[in-house]
């Protein structure tokens, strides 16, 4: 089933494709990283101002890593807010996605906590660096496939 947002990314010739709705009737659409810039840039322009929240997952060990933009335009009050959702694939080998920090500049700490915890390099980010994690962590802990050290380090215990 197409929604609105995808019968009009169809009619622009944007390329994508429709994931459905989820159980909240919002409408899913998966974007090539090459093409995400752009697109959120049209999305942004199309009155999508608002990124609700970005987030990361694994998809399966060994398999894709997946960024997740829930973005809202409210053209007719904050009652009836239109939002979608928007999954980038990236190979896991290595991640690169086009950051969106400046489309919306909320994304900031969730991109660089998407870098620290799973290792998704946000090109163009202006400051893509561990937030978590300290700098000389080795590895990426939300990873299915992460080992964890044999080591716990107890800090501050006195």
């Amino acid at each position: 089933m197409q929604g609105n947002l995808s019968a009009w990314l169809v009619k622009h010739a944007l390329i994508h494709i429709s994931l459905g709705f989820d159980y909240q009737g919002i409408e899913t659409l998966q974007i090539k990283p090459g093409d995400w810039h752009s697109i959120a840039v049209i999305l942004y322009v199309y009155g999508y101002n608002y990124l609700r929240s970005q987030c990361t997952y694994d998809v399966a060990s060994g398999g894709l890593l997946a960024s997740v933009y829930h973005v809202t335009r409210i053209e007719y009050g904050v009652d009836q807010p239109e939002e979608v959702c928007i999954k980038v694939f990236t190979p896991r080998k290595d991640p690169r996605i086009p950051s969106v920090f400046w489309v919306w500049k909320s994304v900031d700490f969730q991109e660089r906590e998407s870098y620290d915890m799973l290792g998704i390099s946000y090109d163009n980010h202006p400051r893509l660096k561990r937030i978590l994690m300290p700098e000389s962590w080795i590895g990426w802990p939300l990873r299915k496939d992460y080992i964890a050290p044999n080591f716990y380090e107890i800090q501050d215990a006195h």
